[in-house]
Formats: structure tokens, C-alpha cells, sequence
């Protein structure tokens, strides 16, 4: 069974940082992507960074310049660097997979459990 937990959310000050971690668990032998995706009260779930294996990640032009998305592939994780945060930035954060090479097949459309953050201004 293979499943994504995130941590490292939380409540931060406007201008400040955070950083989010999400390991897959498995017996994993490849991700093709791994990203975040993050949803506001009242708002749709947005795409806020990815990072394909092999790629050049992407991010939302609401980011781009203040998060930094990266993968430790040896530990099947990708982390979410956010700094100069802001107050609309404050929603449920959830790490998401894609093409997930396991030894009997694939994984596709995996979602984590999502974690809260809270920027106060």
C-alpha cells in the first residue's frame, strides 16, 4: 500500500516561512511527479508547485519568486519551501503523486491528507 503524509504546516506570521514535507510509503521504485496543491476556504484547489522527474518544476505565478519546490528521491519525498508568506497564502496544503513505480504496477492520482496553513498578517 502506498501512501503520502505531509507535515511541517502550521500557523506563521506575514513574511515569514515555512517548509512542507511529504514522503511516500512504499516499496517504491520511481514518482514520476510530485507536487502541492493547496485549497482555500470558498476557493478552488489549486496547483501551487510540481516537480517532475527529470524536469523543471512549475509553479503558480501567485509563488513563483517566494516557494521553492524540491525532491529527495533516495527518501521517495518532496518538500515545499515557502518564504515571505503572506495572508492569502493560508489554506489546506496536500501533496499529490503521479506515476508511482511500484514492483507490481502503478500508482496514479495519489493524494496525501492535507495540512493546514495559517499566515496571520
Amino acid at each position: 500500500q502506498v501512501q503520502l503524509v505531509e507535515s511541517g504546516g502550521g500557523l506563521v506570521q506575514s513574511g515569514g516561512s515555512l517548509r512542507l514535507s511529504c514522503v511516500a510509503s512504499g516499496n517504491i521504485f520511481d514518482i514520476y511527479v510530485m507536487g502541492w496543491y493547496r485549497q482555500a476556504p470558498g476557493k478552488q484547489r489549486e496547483l501551487v508547485a510540481a516537480s517532475t522527474s527529470g524536469g523543471s518544476p512549475n509553479y503558480a505565478d501567485s509563488v513563483k519568486g517566494r516557494f521553492t519546490i524540491s525532491r529527495d528521491n533516495a527518501k521517495n519525498t518532496v518538500y515545499l519551501q515557502m518564504s515571505s508568506l503572506k495572508p492569502e497564502d493560508t489554506a489546506v496544503y496536500s501533496c499529490w503523486a503521479d506515476g508511482i513505480q511500484l514492483s507490481y504496477g502503478r500508482v496514479y492520482d495519489l493524494w496525501g491528507q492535507g495540512i493546514q496553513v495559517t499566515v496571520s498578517s
